[in-house]
């Protein structure tokens, strides 16, 4: 039975179906509307680096057709054929989108799905309708994505623009229409290919094909046609093949600039004859060089160190000039002499590195301190620190988050009392606080334990409870922790990068620096505290230890710094 997803639910792809051949439908559809249904192959970036994984009505498939587009078939708009165990290790995530073609917007479609079929069955599936979008154009509905292994995303996400936006948005260019030569469309072959939903209900479906929907076929009536990349059929004898055309320029043309060698100085001899060196690249040996191919100058000696160069002499290649002293003509400050400057030098250039990173997923770190939260994905509030927003976008909606005259006592009692906002509505909000380090982590099922004090967000979906460890010979006799458990993502911010290890049984952290762990580990409190210390001064510090003990698989997370 297949599985329902809701906008922003993920699931390993593992957890769904053993197989790894995969037929992914998508259907939409309004009312005199018309759709470009697309796969993105981005790389751990989210960038298009490689345009040949853009499979589209153009491009049918990637090089070693791990991807493949199906076309119309088995009731859905458009298919695509996807085999895990082919991607290239470059390709961290496949994006399947739907732009509308012409005018139009997203509210006007009607319900829509995207499935996922292995083995002829239907394992899961993600509807939408036009409600849940206004003026976009463009769509991202689903993410197949590698985090340690492929997982699935229900992503619904609109997006501004159309197809060509959507490209953009990704780092692909847009081909100028006049520059882009007409393809000839193959013959469409009779048989349908082998991975298809058979034609008719009577021959047993592939094991990754999709199943038939609808009315039952009859023998009589005529099979569909193949898509469009099946192979030609083979043209008449008496029709002479078409010279297959080679690619003008297939490699890029290398051209070095002509060099005239510096006039030597009134009254001095010209450069004196250098030995003969061994021969450039393509030159034969004994032969002067052809047209262009000027002998280069002796290099000038270098000045010696802390001396400034001669006036009129210039500094070795690859060498700054001094303090105080002028770049030659024509080359900027800081830039070594034969080296191109860099494109789009500026102000755009300058903050290049620090504009917003691509989104595509419900949270997204900016960078090691910032977090950025679309609440529009997965369709639930987020809860956060009171105070810790520091931008949002959209109509967002911030509101105090009490946790009950009870929670309030038991928060003061054991210390683990969290002041938090309510965050609703449909945008992007943008977390931090005192430049922490920011980390997400990602639930399904399992839980966790965090200090509330190491606690910046998480979803309202998640269970959290105070947690107690019982000990012996400590203040107040226990410690406590929130353990957070169910399907969500909580941000956990540190001092510092933290260090996760593995729980063995000679695994113990300090109480103060530890920060989170699984809650599936036993904890035990050990005490260094021992009565004979009162007779000698001082002590090492270390009183309070923390030892864990488990199964294999869990773990603990400890900061380079002391709370």
């Amino acid at each position: 039975m297949a599985r329902e997803f809701q906008r922003g639910h993920k699931a390993k792809i593992s957890d769904l179906t053993a197989g790894t051949d995969l037929y992914v439908g998508v259907s939409i559809a309004g009312p005199g509307l018309t759709f470009d249904i697309s796969c993105f192959g981005l790389d751990a970036n989210e960038q298009l680096s490689d345009d040949r994984y853009f499979v589209f009505y153009n491009q049918p498939k990637s090089p070693e057709e791990s991807i493949q587009q199906l076309g119309a078939q088995a009731g859905d708009s458009e298919s695509f054929r996807v085999t895990l165990d082919r991607i290239p290790a470059g390709i961290h995530r496949l994006s399947f989108t739907a732009s509308v073609d012409g005018a139009g917007q997203m509210s006007q479609i009607g319900p829509g799905y995207i499935r996922i079929v292995a083995g002829g069955e239907e394992v899961v599936r993600y509807s939408f309708t036009g409600s849940e979008f206004s003026t976009e154009r463009a769509l991202m509905i689903g993410d197949f994505y590698l985090k340690d292994v492929w997982r699935f995303a229900a992503v619904g996400q609109g997006f501004d623009g159309g197809l060509a936006a959507l490209l953009k948005n990704f780092g692909g260019e847009v081909a100028e229409e006049e520059e882009a030569p007409e393809q000839q469309v193959p013959a469409q072959a009779t048989g349908a290919p082998g991975f298809a939903p058979p034609p008719q209900a009577a021959a047993p479906a592939p094991s990754f094909g999709a199943p038939a929907q609808g009315p039952v076929q009859t023998p009589a009536q005529a099979p569909a046609p193949a898509p469009a990349f099946t192979a030609p059929p083979q043209p008449a004898a008496h029709q002479p093949a078409a010279p297959q055309q080679q690619p003008v320029h297939s490699a890029p043309t290398m051209v070095g600039p002509l060099t005239t060698p510096p006039a030597a100085p009134y009254g001095q001899p010209p450069h004196p004859p250098q030995q003969p060196g061994p021969p450039s690249y393509g030159q034969v040996p004994g032969r002067q060089p052809g047209y262009g191919g000027q002998v280069p100058p002796p290099a000038p000696a270098p000045a010696p160190y802390g001396q400034q160069p001669a006036h009129g002499q210039q500094p070795p290649y690859g060498q700054q000039p001094a303090y105080g002293q002028q770049p030659p003509y024509g080359q900027a400050p800081g830039q070594v002499p034969g080296q191109q400057p860099a494109a789009g030098a500026g102000l755009a250039a300058a903050l290049q590195p620090y504009k917003e990173a691509p989104t595509g997923a419900r949270w997204t770190p900016q960078n090691q301190q910032l977090m950025r939260v679309d609440l529009s994905m997965g369709g639930q509030a987020v809860l956060a620190r009171q105070g810790s927003m520091v931008l949002y976008q959209g109509k967002v909606d911030f509101s105090y988050k009490g946790a009950g005259f009870a929670g309030r006592i038991v928060g003061n009692a054991t210390g683990q009392e969290m002041q938090l906002m309510r965050c609703t509505g449909r945008g992007q909000v943008f977390l931090a606080e005192t430049g922490a380090h920011l980390h997400a982590i990602e639930l399904q099922g399992d839980g966790i334990c965090v200090s509330a004090e190491n606690v910046l967000a998480f979803d309202e979906s998640l269970q959290h409870e105070v947690r107690r460890i019982e000990g012996h010979g400590i203040p107040g006799g226990a410690l406590f922790t929130m353990q957070f458990q169910g399907s969500g993502t909580v941000i956990v911010k540190t001092h510092g990068v933290p260090v996760v290890l593995p729980v063995t049984p000679t695994t113990f952290a300090d109480s103060n620096a530890i920060v989170a762990w699984s809650a599936a580990s036993q904890v035990i409190i050990s005490s260094q505290v021992r009565l004979r210390r009162n007779a000698y001064p001082g002590h090492s510090g270390e009183t309070v230890n923390l030892q864990f003990r488990g199964a294999p698989g869990n773990f603990i997370v400890v900061q380079p710094y002391e709370v």
